[in-house]
């Protein structure tokens, strides 16, 4: 099994509801978002997936939510929290990844320094 990590961010603000009193006032963050995929076998090149090719796919995803008021995106449900954003940035890069025998096995999305959600996709997705 090889695993990839890819690393980026993005700057968007929220408000989270029946959390913390703090939280429920509009707030932002630079997110920093961890990615990993994995696979069984490598390409032809001897990689499971080329970075660029990979970092291309979680740059068009995170772009969708950069510098946005992510409350306003329904598939949130009105409560944006770490762990939704993780479970989102998943499922839509394992639309990108369908057919390729590449699967996601991780999302961290770090709202600050010292905290951080990390979604596991069952089975891998």
């Amino acid at each position: 099994m090889f695993e990839l990590k890819v690393v980026t961010g993005f700057a968007a603000a929220h408000q989270l509801k029946m959390v913390a009193e703090q939280c429920e006032n509009l707030h932002g963050h630079n997110w920093k978002v961890e990615v990993c995929v994995a696979g069984e076998k490598l390409n032809p090149a001897g990689v499971l997936l080329d970075f660029g090719v990979l970092k291309q796919y979680v740059r068009n995803i995170v772009e969708r939510l950069d510098h946005t008021f992510l409350n306003e995106f329904d598939v949130f449900e009105g409560n944006p929290s770490s762990e939704k954003i993780a479970v989102y940035i998943a499922e839509a890069l394992e639309e990108k990844l369908k057919g390729s025998g590449i699967r996601v096995s991780r999302v961290t999305t770090w709202e600050s320094e010292n905290a951080c959600a990390t979604y596991l996709p069952p089975n891998g997705s």
